[in-house]
């Protein structure tokens, strides 16, 4: 399979204007599979200056153009959905099953905003005086800067670029140095589809934290979206600051679970291994913090264990593989780290435990005798570790599951009713009732506390990318 390994910048693939490239890397064999062009400062400035350039014409054109547009991207994706989750599987390492899940997932989000670009709402009434009519327009914010991260290279790209396209803004396209060839493979379909030069641009800066600097401080650019870990966050909001960039930021998450006494035992195994192995433990929304119930604690663990027997770990262009690699050898030692760690702290490993050599490979493990506020407890795994935390009285089980800065996403099983009034209490932008996983291109996708600000996806998520306009007429 070959891959576009350039930068897209004005409508053209082209390589950095250094000549340099970095190595992207198979993580299953630790392969280089390709070379990925470095921008250098001229290279992001040229594509801040392709995006403004083109700004005012893609915001005057017709929702309805615009709206075809992103629905013949969904088409291509569609037909072309193999290859799209093969690109991710080569650099990611993800299995075969989760990265033709994330295809299907990406693609809806073209599909989705296709609808809401002829959607946009505005108002006009009577002011309360009579003295006046209020006109509220809603206009394209602008040129559009979107930093996505290496573990959905896909969705969390579609996922920006989707509703920005849709509200009429240009964009520039900064993907994780791990996945580059993903994004190119995705601008690529736009361009193939007849998005207009300037509209869509792809660089992967070197150095990268004071090159996004440059291009936030620029003055075309008036919008981050930013999906990411909180620290590199916080201090992008500062970058934002100078110059009041509107920021948009999906975060950090410490996702708990909370399994209430009287759970149905079969449904909670499966909705557990939904939330904790999907994507191979690798997402933001993964459930982190397991609070059992001391009534099911030890059913759940035993159950929960024979389950993970069945995740075989390998690379994912083989289909049989359940549990692919992880993204680099460094996050398979982190994750390695956290449980020898949580080992020295006091839990027990039922399962796994160990990492595989040749590839970036870790084990499904489950431990037990966590103790909350513990390490591998406080800290977002980003890996198939499941760490159980037994507890004895609900209470104490939803102050242990708020206390973090994170608030992105939560778990509960349990009885309906019970259930749902936990739910209302826990700290999360997120919460999934007796299921595993949440995610859909028309529900409100973010967090609160220090898991970000703003929602993607949704009808909410295309306003992120516009700016109100209050006109006052004569009555």
């Amino acid at each position: 399979m070959t891959y576009l390994a350039d930068l897209f910048i004005d409508g053209v693939w082209r390589p950095g204007s250094s000549g340099e490239r970095f190595d992207v890397v198979d993580p299953s064999d630790l392969t280089v599979i390709e070379r990925f062009a470095i921008a250098t400062e001229a290279d992001c400035m040229a594509a801040v200056d392709a995006a403004a350039a083109a700004q005012e014409s893609w915001a005057a054109t017709a929702p309805r153009e615009r709206s075809e547009l992103l629905r013949a991207a969904y088409e291509v994706l569609t037909d072309e959905v193999e290859v799209f989750a093969e690109v991710m599987v080569r650099e990611n390492g993800k299995s075969w099953a989760d990265a033709m899940a994330e295809a299907n997932y990406a693609k809806e989000f073209f599909r989705w905003f296709a609808e809401e670009a002829v959607r946009v709402p505005g108002d006009y009434r009577l002011s309360p005086g009579g003295d006046k009519r209020i006109v509220v327009d809603r206009q394209p914010i602008g040129v559009s800067l979107l930093i996505t991260p290496w573990n959905f290279p896909a969705a969390m790209a579609t996922r920006k670029l989707a509703p920005a396209l849709a509200a009429g803004c240009t964009t520039i396209l900064k993907p994780a140095r791990e996945t580059p060839l993903t994004a190119a493979y995705m601008v690529e379909v736009l361009r193939r589809v007849g998005v207009p030069r300037g509209v869509v641009n792809l660089v992967t800066p070197v150095p990268t934290g004071p090159l996004v600097a440059k291009m936030i401080a620029r003055p075309e650019v008036r919008k981050l979206s930013f999906t990411g870990s909180t620290e590199v966050g916080r201090d992008l909001l500062r970058e934002c600051a100078e110059t009041v960039v509107s920021a948009s930021m999906e975060l950090g998450g410490n996702a708990p679970v909370i399994v209430l006494p009287g759970a149905d035992l079969e449904l909670t195994i499966e909705g557990a291994l939904q939330a904790k192995m999907r994507n191979g433990g690798s997402a933001c929304t993964a459930a982190n913090r397991f609070y059992v119930h001391d009534s099911l604690h030890d059913a759940f663990v035993e159950r929960f264990s024979a389950a993970l027997a069945d995740y075989s770990v390998g690379p994912g262009l083989d289909r049989a593989n359940r549990l692919g690699a992880l993204v680099s050898v460094a996050e398979r030692d982190k994750v390695a780290d956290l449980v020898t760690t949580a080992v020295a702290e006091g839990a027990t490993v039922v399962r796994g435990g160990t990492s595989h050599e040749g590839g970036a490979f870790y084990e499904a493990t489950l431990l037990t005798g966590v103790a909350h506020g513990s390490s591998i407890n406080a800290t977002e795994i980003f890996g198939p570790v499941t760490a159980v935390v037994r507890y004895t009285d609900v209470d104490e089980a939803v102050r242990m599951a708020n206390d973090t800065i994170y608030g992105l996403m939560a778990y509960v099983f349990g009885e309906e009713r019970e259930a749902l009034s936990v739910a209302r209490r826990l700290e999360a932008g997120m919460i999934a009732v007796n299921r595993g996983v949440v995610s859909d291109p028309a529900a409100p996708f973010g967090g609160v506390k220090q898991s970000g600000l703003g929602r993607e996806g949704s009808s909410e998520g295309i306003l992120e990318f516009l700016e109100e306009k209050y006109i006052a007429l004569t009555a």
